[in-house]
């Protein structure tokens, strides 16, 4: 549901961000200032042995200068605890004595019977929990004796039995005044017009709660105790609360310690969870046997950015991750992936957990294997490569599953990471090497020459290419100006990044409009890199800077040189957004869009740089292309700060395009 915006400030009003952030952290006695509400802290988001965290209870912020963590109290509880947004503003509501806003009439019916239903399920999970511990319930400890689940992990996972009796369960709820509609619509008996007498859906099993992200109660999975029962394991239905492919089990108890620690692993069933949890591994979900399904993937990576995926090393386990396989990869996106581990044929976690333990289990996770490995496995075991059409064939199918991946990206590094793995793996589809001839390249030579003052020169195994802006010919007035500075001599950093930060410092506005932003940009010039920290670290400590107060907090500290360097390098009048006198609409405009190319350009560096390695180490007609194409890319971006025009500075005076 959404939120005002009222509402959601009334909540930060009440609840301070120190508050929020200090059940995780230890705050620097020596660096916080309590009483102007600002704190330091080691970073509870990576490791690290200095303070570089920052929470200030005027603004309601944090960020981390090391790693870049930044939000409010609503994003520390999403990103540490694995919380949904709706319900971190639950919990900090709860925490501020509001009360949740009011849905609307039919909103209001739902969430009404939503709310019955889990009160039933509660009222039945402790049912099955008493009867476990009771007389009727010895077969069913036995059972858990036998699978090594103690009556710490029965209580932990509030373990139940079903009696063998078609109406225990709709009688007890009966006597606690719950209606056969609600008993039906819980998926806990069984009824219909054509069944007389609704009778218990579970019966002589060992019961397993399914909690939702919440830890309520809202299904039951069931171990049948008889062999002569068809189905061993049961599910509930699908019903209001819930959704069997939409849901993991023992996310509620594992989203926590898989945000402490990264880490998140997938097993089958229920038993696996348990065991793994009974050896000290408590990051651990399981879909419940069913095949993976995006949802799920999607529950996970909110969990961990690349959670393992166990599976058993026979076939069924085999093509069980296949599925996995083709049901991830269209939701790849940069940083977010799965990996796979295969336990030997004939166990599962729950034997190797009870077997060898806890190092067992982590001697088995140190050797999972990634996605793109398993899908080349995949792909290689069923080719036949003893003909060049076959050869072909291969290329194809892994093409065409790579083809999947939706994000451009990750795609792209996917397709150069298998192309590399062909060229390696060309070496065995020949019974004998053939003599080849040395290549012959066609003209022109690559893009790389149609850069102003680039060069390409012809080595023994290609070109080797000089960009322009590595060149003093190419250089801008204002690079070669700071380009005689000492302390910008290692690294000189390109005219973009400086006009960023001259445009920060002369326009200190775009802090307050931009936190997130100026915390992400990635500078190649330390001496920039560290002026970014330092206007970030004055920006923490006082409210409402202007250039005037910033500059002289920046000398303070030792950076009048630097600054005065940077003021000299702004000669351009194209550059007019970096100006003081620029208006301040026009100038965040122009700023974001140079940030953005700033971005873009060092993403095309990077495949550059990578297309170069390519060809140097195979300079074929396909690998020349590409070089063409990543260098040509890269070649737009250069002089096209913006394509902007009309913009001016406070007096209404147009400096011009942006570039």
């Amino acid at each position: 549901m959404r939120f005002s915006d009222s509402f959601l400030d009334e909540i930060r009003q009440r609840v301070s961000i120190s508050q929020v952030v200090g059940r995780k952290v230890v705050w620097d006695r020596r660096k916080s200032m309590p009483a102007r509400g600002d704190y330091w802290a080691c970073c509870p988001f990576h490791q690290e042995k200095s303070p570089s965290f920052h929470a200030d209870d005027r603004k309601g912020r944090y960020h981390c200068f090391g790693c870049k963590a930044s939000g409010d109290i609503f994003t520390f509880i999403v990103e540490k605890e694995g919380l949904s947004f709706p319900e971190a503003v639950e919990r900090l509501a709860g925490e501020a004595g509001l009360p949740m806003p009011e849905h609307s009439p039919e909103e209001r019916r739902r969430e009404e019977k939503r709310t019955g239903l889990v009160e039933v399920m509660e009222i039945a999970a402790q049912f099955f929990e008493a009867q476990l511990k009771g007389n009727g319930g010895a077969e069913a400890r036995d059972y858990l004796d036998r699978r090594g689940v103690g009556a710490q992990q029965r209580s932990l996972f509030r373990l139940g039995y079903a009696p063998d009796d078609r109406q225990a369960l709709r009688s007890h709820l009966a006597e606690k005044g719950v209606s056969l509609e609600l008993m039906m619509a819980g998926g806990l008996v069984i009824g219909g017009d054509d069944i007389p007498v609704a009778y218990d859906r579970f019966r002589h099993r060992v019961m397993f709660p399914i909690n939702d992200a919440r830890g309520r109660v809202v299904a039951f999975g069931g171990r049948a105790l008889s062999a002569q029962v068809q189905a061993k394991y049961l599910n509930s239905p699908e019903t209001p609360l819930f959704h069997k492919g939409a849901m993991l089990y023992n996310l509620d108890r594992a989203r926590a310690p898989a945000y402490e620690s990264g880490t998140l692993m997938a097993v089958e069933g229920y038993m696996d969870v348990i065991a793994l949890s009974g050896v000290g591994i408590t990051p651990v979900v399981a879909p419940m046997g069913t095949a993976l399904t995006v949802e799920q993937l999607r529950l996970m990576w909110k969990a961990a950015a690349e959670p393992t995926l166990c599976f058993d090393g026979d076939e069924a386990g085999i093509k069980a991750a296949y599925r996995a396989v083709d049901t991830a990869l269209p939701e790849l996106k940069p940083g977010y992936s799965v990996s796979f581990v295969f336990l030997p044929e004939g166990q599962d976690p729950d034997d190797l957990a009870r077997s060898g333990g806890r190092k067992a289990v982590e001697a088995a996770m140190e050797a999972r294997i990634g996605l793109a490995e398993v899908l080349w496995r995949r792909e290689r075991e069923t080719a036949d490569l003893t003909t060049p059409e076959r050869k072909a064939d291969f290329d194809a199918r892994l093409d065409a599953a790579v083809a999947r991946i939706e994000d451009a990206r990750v795609q792209a590094h996917y397709r150069n990471h298998f192309r590399d793995k062909q060229r390696e793996a060309r070496s065995g589809w020949t019974a004998r090497p053939t003599a080849r001839s040395p290549r012959r390249f066609p003209q022109p030579v690559p893009a790389l020459a149609r850069y102003a003052g680039g060069t390409v020169e012809r080595s023994g195994r290609g070109f080797s290419a000089t960009p322009p802006w590595l060149t003093e010919a190419s250089a801008s007035p204002a690079l070669k100006a700071l380009a005689g500075a000492k302390s910008f001599e290692q690294g000189t950093p390109e005219r973009r990044e400086r006009l960023i930060v001259l445009t920060l410092i002369n326009h200190p506005f775009l802090l307050e409009e931009n936190p997130e932003a100026i915390a992400e940009i990635d500078l190649s010039s330390p001496v920039l890199d560290r002026l970014r920290r330092e206007i970030l670290d004055i920006a923490a400590l006082e409210e409402g800077l202007d250039s005037g107060k910033l500059r002289d907090h920046l000398t303070t500290r030792g950076y009048a040189e630097d600054l005065d360097r940077l003021q000299a390098g702004l000669t351009h009048r194209s550059d007019w957004f970096a100006f003081p006198d620029a208006a301040a609409e026009d100038t965040l405009l122009a700023w974001l869009h140079m940030i953005a190319l700033h971005r873009k350009s060092g993403s095309l560096r990077k495949e550059l740089d990578a297309a170069e390695r390519a060809f140097a180490e195979d300079p074929s007609d396909l690998s020349l292309a590409r070089l063409n194409e990543a260098s040509e890319q890269l070649r737009s971006t250069i002089g096209e700060e913006a394509s902007i025009e009309g913009y001016g500075d406070a007096s209404g005076r147009a400096r011009g395009t942006i570039g």
